[in-house]
Parts: structure tokens; C-alpha cells; sequence
């Protein structure tokens, strides 16, 4: 005679979306625990690379040193590797700048004063420098000092666009 509604009832459509987002809840946990596994192995090999890189570094100091006091003992001179990278920084501004210089300047990426940029060392960059020299300063920069502005300045570019 009476229909009791103590019994709720719930319509098809929510139950479908209840259905679907514990299907997209299960799927997105599952990503997320592979992605964080990813992560970890991905931390693990950057600080085993660390590692490594510093271990070489350490090795090429001692080999330097070592070779520095074998020359001292047999009385000859030990000449170092000659710089691959220079650090290049512009000194003066735009006036007076002719154009073939003020395109050597682009190329370096030099465009104000006071930026700086790594170049490469090669004959070239050599001759291209000896050009720019009234305009730029530059040298060689050891590894603390390669390590200090690359943290502090440096970025990298993907496609286009820059990530610290």
C-alpha cells in the first residue's frame, strides 16, 4: 500500500560518474606512484654523475699537481692545457662601434654592457675576440667560478623558452 522511503534511491547518471572517477582516481595513483619511482632513479643518477664529474675533477687536480712536481724535480717546466672555454664580458657601450665589430658583439650574445657569456675557444673565437678587445674583457675561468655563475645566472633553453 505505502512505499517506505527509507531506501534512497540513486539515479543511473551519478553512479556512472561515481564509477568513472574512481576508475581516473585509480589510473591517476597508479602515474603518480610510476612517477615518483621515475623521479627517485632520476635523482639517484644525477647524484651518481655528480659524483663521478667530481671524482674526475679531483683526479685531474692531482694529475696537474703530480705532473707540476715531476717537472720541479727533473729541473723543466710544466705547461697546463690550454683554456678550452673563456668567459667574455663587455666593458663599453654602443657608441663608436663599427659594424663589423657590433656584429662579432651579436654573435657573442654581448648586446649591453656588462653582460657575459661562455665562449668557446677555438680559432675563430680567438680571432673574433682579438677584433671585439676594446670593447670586451675576458678570461679563463676555473671551475668555483664556472659552478658560482651557472648557479646563480645560469639557465638552459628548451624549445624556446628558458628553465632556471
Amino acid at each position: 500500500c505505502c512505499v517506505s522511503m527509507s531506501q534512497s534511491h540513486v539515479p543511473e547518471g551519478v553512479l556512472k560518474k561515481q564509477k568513472t572517477a574512481d576508475k581516473l582516481r585509480e589510473t591517476d595513483e597508479a602515474a603518480r606512484t610510476a612517477l615518483k619511482a621515475k623521479r627517485r632513479q632520476n635523482r639517484r643518477e644525477i647524484y651518481k654523475r655528480a659524483q663521478r664529474y667530481s671524482r674526475e675533477y679531483h683526479q685531474i687536480q692531482r694529475n696537474q699537481i703530480a705532473q707540476r712536481r715531476i717537472a720541479k724535480e727533473n729541473s723543466t717546466f710544466y705547461i697546463p692545457a690550454e683554456a678550452k672555454v673563456a668567459i667574455v664580458v663587455r666593458i663599453r657601450g654602443i657608441n663608436g662601434v663599427d659594424p663589423k665589430t657590433r656584429k662579432i658583439l651579436q654573435l657573442f650574445r654581448l648586446l649591453q654592457i656588462h653582460n657575459a657569456t661562455f665562449v668557446r675557444l677555438n680559432a675563430a673565437t680567438i680571432k673574433m675576440l682579438r677584433l671585439v678587445e676594446p670593447f670586451v674583457t675576458y678570461g679563463f675561468p676555473n671551475l668555483k667560478t664556472v659552478r658560482e655563475l651557472i648557479y646563480k645566472r645560469g639557465y638552459a633553453r628548451v624549445n624556446g623558452q628558458r628553465i632556471p
